[in-house]
């Protein structure tokens, strides 16, 4: 019996072991200055980008992406069948490698909710 209980114990200890690196984009945005931090400053702190674009000659836009784990997302194995709960983005604005705006956005599932309660009729 007590056999068990240190096979249980062990496990939930090693259910707190997490090797995945967690970013936190918020308090990550809030590194960056506009009209200061350049493009090496930004991947200094942010590392690579999820994805960018040219937007026109000289101005570059950074996209910074992590998903918003549910309520049993961090759980060791079953986390990663469960849907995240929403997602985190920084969009960076660059010209001539100095960041000219760097915007923090989250969204959440909850956000869509009143597509399902709305009434929705035919305009006439």
């Amino acid at each position: 019996m007590r056999y068990i209980f240190s096979i249980l114990f062990l496990c939930l200890l090693l259910t707190g072991c997490n090797a995945k690196q967690v970013r936190h984009l918020a308090s990550d945005a809030a590194l960056i200055k506009p009209g200061v931090s350049t493009k090496n400053d930004v991947r200094r702190f942010l590392g690579e980008p999820n994805g960018h674009r040219t937007v026109s000659p000289g101005v570059i836009e950074y996209v910074y992406y992590e998903e918003v784990p549910g309520l049993l997302g961090h759980t060791p194995v079953i986390g990663s069948w469960v849907d995240a709960e929403g997602y985190e983005m920084i969009v960076i604005l660059m010209n001539n490698d100095v960041v000219t705006s760097c915007e923090f956005r989250t969204f959440s599932e909850k956000d869509r909710e009143w597509l399902e309660d709305f009434t929705w009729e035919d305009v006439k």
